[in-house]
């Protein structure tokens, strides 16, 4: 865990009133070995810790792993996170339940074991790391739009974010009867369907799902023209009024919010889901032509928590997920080019330009290449010569 150190390398001013203000994270009974931190930052637990403190006030990710034992190979486990909003001087306590290998919070609903674990702080304080100030500003720009109002309505109803989904059987099988009418499994696949379909349909365990919001299935509404439908596969404003309707209709802006969250869950949970509901998300934003006329504000956030999130990306990660299929350099080349187009905010044109040559100079990315460029290339083959 954390040194004195980095309290000993803060500013003094800043120590002081964390020392003041801070919170305190005091979780008990965690293993030794097991992989834990805080925001953009982890450790492995040593033999003495028993929590963090100077935590500034505000929301924070937890985050850890269990160990096996280095007897048993020491092997890390799924990763659990939860978001936290943390008072001035509260302290948060929980204890460590090795049969479901979490962290158990109850103890914090007891006022008398919180007001002992208070009187008793100066005590424990040798065994409390400090909050990891260096990446408080980074936690700061990735989450900015992201409220606990928000959070708490995005991550599943047991408060865990979960890097592998916690699923069950969508039929029980309680029975032999039930098992008996199920497709037999004792001959040869003869495709891939066929075994997909052999196996037994999967459902999340009740509480344990990521809560995003739904992504319209059709672009366009209900009795659309042809000519409509069209026109909303090419701009996806209606899809994305859809989403801001039914999520956020008191405040659109939130969805940003809702962005930050998919990309936490992915880049410090693990959670993969987050990556797939960012990249659905994004693209909804990005291909919106008409929307991006009339919310001058929201893309203009888009381009603030867009600039943060890919900064903190590393360079390898784009060749292995985010460059399949070309996602994110089409994505942007086509909100770079709507965002330059009539109608515009001036401000917004400006801004996004500005991001563009960021991104170009950054990552070597040509927004103004032909999409065509990537098409298949026709081969012509010798006469006589054919291709079954």
């Amino acid at each position: 865990m954390a040194s004195s150190r980095n309290v000993v390398d803060m500013d003094p001013d800043v120590a002081r009133r964390l020392f003041e203000e801070g919170a305190f994270l005091v979780l008990l009974g965690v293993p030794q070995g097991t992989e834990l931190g805080i925001d953009c930052k982890s450790w492995q637990v040593g033999p003495r810790f028993k929590g963090v403190k100077m935590i500034p006030p505000g929301m924070h990710f937890l985050h850890y792993c269990s160990a096996n034992p280095p007897s048993c190979g020491g092997e890390i486990g799924p990763k659990t996170g939860l978001f936290l909003t943390l008072k001035p001087r509260e302290i948060l306590l929980a204890n460590w339940d090795p049969k479901t290998e979490d962290l158990d919070f109850s103890a914090s609903q007891n006022e008398e074991e919180v007001s002992r674990i208070r009187a008793s702080l100066r005590d424990l304080d040798p065994f409390l790391g400090p909050y990891p100030y260096e990446v408080m500003r980074k936690w700061v720009s990735l989450t900015d739009r992201l409220s606990q109002e928000v959070a708490s309505s995005l991550q599943p109803l047991s408060g865990r974010v979960c890097a592998f989904s916690d699923v069950i059987p969508v039929v029980d099988f309680r029975h032999t009867k039930d098992r008996e009418e199920q497709p037999r499994n004792d001959t040869a696949c003869q495709s891939m369907k066929e075994g997909l379909d052999r196996l037994p349909r999967m459902k999340h365990r009740e509480g344990t799902e990521l809560r995003f919001s739904a992504i319209p299935e059709k672009n366009y509404p209900p009795g659309a023209t042809p000519a409509e439908i069209t026109q909303c596969s090419m701009d996806l404003s209606y899809a994305l009024e859809r989403v801001l309707e039914k999520n956020h209709r008191l405040q659109p802006l939130n969805v940003l919010g809702e962005l930050q969250f998919a990309f936490v869950c992915f880049l410090i949970g693990n959670v993969y889901e987050g990556f797939e509901h960012w990249k659905r998300l994004l693209v909804l934003l990005c291909r919106a032509e008409e929307a991006m006329r009339e919310r001058k504000e929201l893309y203009l956030g888009l381009i603030a928590v867009l600039y943060h999130q890919l900064g903190e990306i590393p360079p390898d990660f784009f060749v292995d997920i985010v460059s399949q299929d070309n996602f994110l350099t089409s994505t942007l080349q086509d909100f770079f080019q709507f965002a330059s187009g009539p109608g515009v905010d001036g401000t917004l044109r400006k801004r996004a330009e500005k991001f563009k040559a960021h991104l170009t100079k950054k990552f070597r990315w040509d927004f103004d290449a032909d999409l065509d460029d990537c098409a298949p290339v026709v081969v012509e083959l010798p006469e006589g010569v054919t291709v079954d």
